[in-house]
């Protein structure tokens, strides 16, 4: 039995912002070069993202089908 609810739109933005993170932590160590103005729209998407899963897994869920 699950402890919580699984939230997808949590899910999305994690990734996004561990996607960033891993980008500027392989610029950090020398391994790639990463444009400073990248974390934005990755950023902002991912999160503009995730409120659109959890807006969809909310109607989901309200109208009993999941």
């Amino acid at each position: 039995m699950l402890r919580h609810e699984f939230q997808p739109g949590r899910l999305v933005a994690g990734l996004a912002l561990t996607v960033a993170g891993i980008l500027y932590a392989g610029d950090a160590a020398g391994l790639w070069r990463t444009p400073w103005f990248t974390a934005i729209p990755l950023v902002v998407g991912g999160l503009c993202l995730a409120g659109a899963v959890g807006v969809v897994t909310h109607a989901i869920r309200r109208r009993g089908g999941g």
